[in-house]
């Protein structure tokens, strides 16, 4: 049995598919994991739902800022965006099943020795405040309480975790830390307007958050996606990035928990460019 972790699909499909081919992947006794942002963006949007959604049994999928724009674009609570490419699956006989399955994955999943989640964890929460923080978010998704949170999801305040917070400010830096957080200073005030491999100028006081050598989870292995820009390279061994830009034209990247063993698919316009997709690699 392996254990492929694979990096932001956003409607990549073809490129996926590549890439379980590639490593021989065994439906009767392989596992996927997905670092969330599973749509949005990229062409096939419907398609990859529904291919994820089939392998379901072998298949762990964290929900990504996308996968939550798309719950409330679908609830009627948020409009839909300019470059979004959702719509085939607003307008699919087969919505709810899909978005139902969708809105009941976990924010964050530890197993194996390993912790996935989709943007980081904040340098103040252990793994196990991370668990316990994503749970509140998601018993809130799963609850009647749903189409308000994702009305107030969106929002950069507040910018710093405190166990006094309540109600939906709480949830939102919650949300914001799992699935939105690139930058952030040692005690975890986030730069949520910093997306590049460095920070904005004028943003010395942060740093990546998995750069801060005082982080609680700094001797804990850390799978996340999010981040293309930084192509998935992080200074520190145990922060292993996904995302290396598949829906802008990089990759589409696979992780073997078992042996370290990368797999690339190199894209074009989000999808497969079949003669530059690489041989496995021993990382």
């Amino acid at each position: 049995m392996s254990t492929y972790v694979v990096g932001d699909i956003q409607g990549c499909l073809q490129p996926l598919r590549c890439l379980l081919k590639k490593v021989s992947f065994n439906p009767d006794k392989d596992m996927l994991w997905s670092v969330g942002d599973i749509v949005n963006r990229g062409p096939r949007c419907l398609k990859t739902l529904r291919y994820l959604h089939a392998m379901r049994d072998n298949l762990v999928l964290v929900l990504g800022n996308h996968d939550l724009h798309l719950l409330a674009v679908a609830a009627g609570v948020r409009p839909p965006s300019r470059s979004d490419t959702l719509q085939k699956i607003l307008k699919a006989p087969d919505r709810e099943t899909l978005l139902t399955w969708l809105v009941h994955r976990p924010l964050v999943h530890h197993e194996h020795g390993f912790t996935m989640v989709h943007a980081g964890i904040p340098p103040q929460w252990s793994v196990q405040d991370a668990l316990a923080r994503s749970k509140e978010v998601e018993t809130v998704l799963q609850s009647p309480q749903c189409i308000d949170f994702l009305k107030q999801m969106y929002g950069n305040e507040p910018l710093l975790w405190s166990d006094e917070l309540t109600g939906m400010t709480r949830l939102r830096v919650i949300t914001n830390y799992l699935t939105r957080m690139r930058y952030c200073t040692k005690t975890g005030v986030l730069d949520l307007d910093s997306k590049g491999p460095s920070p904005n100028l004028g943003k010395q006081k942060v740093s990546a958050w998995f750069s801060h050598p005082k982080r609680k989870t700094a001797d804990d292995r850390i799978l996340f996606g999010h981040w293309a820009s930084i192509e998935g390279s992080t200074d520190h061994p145990n922060a292993i990035g996904l995302d290396t830009g598949c829906v802008w034209g990089g990759s589409l990247s696979l992780y073997e928990l078992e042996t370290g063993r990368w797999t690339r698919c190199q894209c074009d316009d989000g999808r497969c460019k079949k003669k530059a997709c690489r041989e496995p690699a021993v990382a």
